[in-house]
């Protein structure tokens, strides 16, 4: 498996949004605390958010492309099945089963990150050290918030073992940890 950095050019080879990057590095960033949390290995889980977008600025007119083509670069790339099969089944638009708890909280992590870097922007300041849970759990039940943040995706996280409370606190905790990446 690649290490970071490794993984972070291959990236840059194929995404050249800024804003996607950023998102790219947020999901990896929950990814990383849902790792922590459940004992499981930080790098492949963190690995896994970082590149799970990894085809988007060429499939993002072909929704039934998406994470198909990203499977197969990183099956290319020499990533674990586990890696490439949890970044596969993301996209529900192939209607693929989650089956393995990485997959799962991958499906979960997308969508939050943005209702997290929403959160941010409408604080005065625009920073994640202004958010807090409470705020977080407050905006979610919002429908207007943050619209893209598929609310419905983001509960799946009951699949992995967490009430959406303290799914927005991991993930609150985990972005906060790279809001200068971030910008915000």
């Amino acid at each position: 498996m690649l290490t970071r950095e490794q993984a972070f050019t291959e990236l840059a080879k194929y995404v050249k949004n800024k804003n996607l990057i950023k998102h790219m590095v947020s999901v990896e960033a929950v990814m990383t605390g849902l790792a922590d949390h459940f004992g499981e290995d930080r790098e492949k889980w963190g690995l896994t958010g970082l590149l799970h977008d990894i085809d988007y600025d060429e499939t993002k007119d072909d929704p039934q492309l998406h994470s198909l083509k990203g499977a197969e670069i990183l099956s290319e790339l020499g990533f674990p099945e586990e890696v490439v099969h949890a970044v596969k089944v993301h996209n529900h638009a192939h209607g693929i089963p989650r089956t393995s708890l990485l997959d799962k909280a991958l499906y979960a992590a997308d969508p939050v990150s943005g209702l997290v870097v929403a959160g941010a922007l409408v604080r005065p300041d625009k920073k994640l050290a202004s958010v807090d849970q409470e705020y977080l759990v407050k905006k979610f039940g919002e429908k207007a918030f943050a619209r893209g943040a598929d609310r419905e995706q983001i509960r799946t996280c009951t699949e992995i073992g967490l009430e959406v409370e303290e799914f927005l606190e991991i993930s609150l905790r985990s972005m906060q940890k790279v809001a200068e990446d971030l910008e915000l």
